[in-house]
């Protein structure tokens, strides 16, 4: 028995004897885990997604730890100024989980090489696409701009004590006689051929590598406010601003479903065609990063749920689960035990990230009563105070706590609550990997 109690290796207890023989493959834990069954250990999530990820300046930090080649980090996902976990972290770190990044960033920019170093705010040098082009405001704070057009106006702005971008609110005046539902529509297109023929390589070298693959696909986020922007977009028109759009969910409700109608019209027609060269070169596919719920409460009641997101949720989950073998991910923080019968009941196989510090999401009762139904992916421990501001052994302590809950009978992918910010104490972070291994019994 370890030190706190917790037996060395416990997802061994209950497997039959060739499970036990052999050491399962990323890909075979994760299929065992994702069907609800024990795999041999704990699965692994860290930087597959764009909500599963490391901030650029922790990963930096994570390979001086782990004594890898010092080199500027790659800038994967540039919002949130996520970085690269590359095949040396994922080596270190056990990591089962990759992810198939897309051709373009949320800029719209082509997000691959070849690469040129920036320094940020905080003194990083780090790698980021050719097209990405800045500037800085008359504060100092940087600016970004939509495909990378300087001519264009700033869609985001980074402040100079920042370590990410905010989305520039580019509200026109609306004129209630002329909205028109196209104009939310605009970014909601059918697939290209070069957009075809880079999602089957993508999907193929991430399966090449032996681990489980998970991809944002794009058009199936239901009105993500950090979509709803349209920081990609040089003249985004419709509603835009934040505040509107969360207004019109009440107000104009006939619109909303409208766009979500014509939105998962686009996205089914565009899966089709994804699905016939990427095949079953993804295991997972993220369906919406929607945010639900706040700290203490929901942003809406689960009947509002039920008229304005379930039906079409329903109608993406349907169409994948007929014609594909790929499970689907929903993204929702906060306290959303209220709607957790509502994912189920959408056809979501995965939840993530498992506010566990949100009001009502106790993991035991989470994982009693929806565990047959939903697999967790998250949860592992919380970033709001424990990974940030306690100590490397209370962190120890909340990781094998939460696996102990998580991990029974499978349904449970380890990663945090959200992605890992910047200036996190690497011995924090070093310590929540080294309580996994410790639970999985490799330490």
């Amino acid at each position: 028995m370890l030190n706190n109690g917790y037996p060395k290796a416990p997802l061994l207890e209950g497997l039959g004897e060739a499970s036990k023989q052999k050491n399962m493959t990323s890909k075979e834990r994760f299929d065992l885990t994702v069907t609800h069954k024990q795999p041999d250990k704990v699965v692994v999530d860290f930087g597959s997604t764009a909500v599963t990820g490391i901030h650029v300046l922790s990963v930096e930090n994570l390979r001086k730890h782990y004594g890898l080649e010092s080199r500027p980090v790659r800038v994967i996902e540039p919002y949130q100024m996520l970085g690269e976990v590359d095949s040396e972290l994922v080596e270190a770190m056990g990591i089962d989980v990759i992810g198939a990044w897309g051709r373009n960033n949320m800029f719209g920019i082509y997000n691959h090489e070849p690469l040129k170093e920036m320094t940020t705010f905080w003194g990083q040098k780090v790698l980021v696409p050719n097209g990405f082009h800045t500037n800085f405001d008359e504060k100092g704070d940087l600016l970004i701009y939509p495909e990378g057009d300087l001519s264009a106006q700033a869609s985001a702005r980074m402040p100079k004590a920042s370590y990410f971008f905010d989305a520039i609110i580019r509200q026109e005046p609306i004129d209630e006689e002329k909205i028109d539902v196209k104009d939310n529509l605009e970014e909601f297109g059918l697939v290209t051929e070069q957009e075809l023929n880079f999602w089957k390589e993508a999907t193929r070298n991430a399966r090449a590598t032996g681990k489980a693959v998970i991809a944002g696909l794009g058009g199936t986020a239901l009105g993500d406010i950090a979509l709803v922007p349209g920081i990609q977009m040089k003249h985004p028109k419709g509603i835009r601003d934040i505040a509107e759009w969360y207004m019109s969910t009440v107000m104009r409700p006939e619109y909303v479903t409208a766009i979500f109608d014509r939105q998962s019209e686009i996205a089914l027609e565009n899966f089709r065609r994804l699905h016939d060269v990427i095949g079953d070169n993804l295991d997972a596919v993220f369906i919406c990063g929607t945010d639900f719920g706040t700290q203490d409460s929901t942003f809406c009641a689960p009947e509002q749920f039920d008229d304005l997101w379930l039906p079409y949720y329903r109608r993406i989950n349907d169409w994948v689960h007929a014609n594909t073998s790929w499970k689907t991910f929903k993204h929702s923080c906060g306290a959303v035990e209220t709607l957790m019968s509502r994912f189920v009941d959408a056809g979501f196989d995965i939840i993530n990230p498992v506010q566990v510090s949100a009001k009502g999401m106790d993991p035991a009762h989470l994982k009693n009563t929806f565990g047959k139904d939903l697999v967790f992916w998250g949860g592992g421990i919380d970033t709001q105070k424990t990974l940030p501001y306690s100590t490397s052994e209370q962190v120890r302590e909340e990781v094998l706590r939460l696996c102990d809950i998580f991990a029974k009978d499978g349904g449970f992918v380890f990663n945090t609550v959200h992605n890992i910010q910047a200036n996190v104490p690497v011995e924090n972070i070093v310590a929540m990997v080294d309580a996994i291994k410790e639970f999985n019994g490799e330490k």
